[in-house]
């Protein structure tokens, strides 16, 4: 796979817009844990290898566990997450599934047991972030680093 082309060249001023934004929520105040979670679990779905691989990365570095990275797409099955994490990434799968799930009213209830009103605007904006970058990366096709010589 090739990239298409450099987006940042292409429309230098909406993509200086979406980096604001991204800095935004990503500065908001939640957990950092939660943020690269909910990051990590949005692009699982969205099938993004660059931020798949961005945000795992990220998460190892703020001190994430491999085996709760390794769990993540089954979070369900385990019970390394807390239920703030489990609202939050129930709520993500939510939204990011929208048309299949329109936001059912018992994610939400979770979700409020959770997070307060502020927390709850900052998180779906975390949400909406990564799925516009899930859907950039995958459009033009941004590579990730090549970290091994495994093929």
């Amino acid at each position: 796979m090739q990239e298409r082309f450099d987006y940042f060249r292409a429309a230098p001023e909406p993509m200086k817009a979406m980096v604001a934004f991204e800095n935004a929520v990503s500065g908001s105040g939640l957990e950092r844990s939660l943020i690269e979670l909910v990051k990590t679990r949005a692009s699982q779905i969205n099938g993004c290898a660059y931020c798949i691989h961005m945000h795992t990365k990220d998460a190892r570095a703020d001190g994430e566990s491999e085996e709760r990275l390794y769990l993540l797409s089954a979070w369900r099955e385990s019970s390394l997450y807390t239920l703030r994490e489990r609202a939050a990434l129930e709520w993500t799968e939510a939204l990011t599934l929208i048309a299949e799930t329109a936001a059912p009213d018992d994610v939400y209830e979770r979700l409020r047991a959770q997070f307060a009103e502020e927390e709850t605007v900052k998180l779906t904006l975390l949400i909406g972030a990564i799925n516009v970058w899930n859907r950039i990366a995958v459009g033009f096709r941004s590579q990730h680093p090549v970290v091994s010589d495994a093929a």
